[in-house]
């Protein structure tokens, strides 16, 4: 089994934390990991994707070639359009629709929208306001990730125990605050 995905967002959203959370998880399992990431022209607030190579088998190389790609996972609508070209036929857009609007030129938000709903396989949802709503602002993140899990072929244990992981040096509170989010993202249809 292999799983292509493009992370995709802006500076300081989170895209490298869920990168590492579903390496962790591959790692754990004993498969394969190859990451390439890109980042903009500024930590935060310029564009960041990261390409995950996930597989039980050798992978030869770190870049998704076009139109290969599993999933299209974004925290920022925009930022998930940029990708579309890797995306499979039967892959999957799975992206925040809160825009982080930081340039002049930022298209449209509708348009946006129609062209992430013109993609068969898609889950378009407010990951800003189900994190608020829970108290936890700050995994928006996690909830996308949450959104994705039944579509990455791993278990909610698997990433549960990647983020119990990952945030234990960070305390409890923020390990339990990020375990919520991902079951918040879980239960987004």
């Amino acid at each position: 089994m292999k799983k292509d995905i493009i992370l995709a967002g802006v500076g300081g959203q989170g895209i490298l934390t869920i990168a590492t959370i579903l390496g962790h998880a591959a790692l754990k399992r004993g498969w394969q990991l190859k990451q390439a990431e890109v980042h903009g022209m500024s930590q935060r607030g310029g564009d960041v994707q990261s390409h995950l190579r996930l597989s039980d088998s050798e992978i030869h190389s770190d870049l998704i070639t076009m139109g290969d790609a599993d999933m299209i996972l974004s925290v920022e609508p925009m930022e998930s359009l940029r990708y579309l070209p890797f995306l499979a036929e039967d892959g999957w857009i799975i992206t925040n629709s809160k825009p982080f609007i930081n340039i002049p030129n930022y298209p449209e938000v509708d348009e946006v929208y129609k062209s992430i709903k013109g993609v068969k396989n898609h889950i378009l949802f407010d990951a800003d306001q189900i994190a608020k709503d829970i108290k936890a602002p700050r995994a928006m993140n996690i909830v996308v990730l949450g959104s994705a899990i039944k579509h990455l072929g791993f278990t909610a244990e698997e990433i549960e125990d990647s983020i119990k992981s990952i945030f234990s040096r960070k305390g409890d509170a923020i390990v339990q605050s990020n375990l919520k989010a991902l079951q918040a993202g879980m239960a987004t249809k």
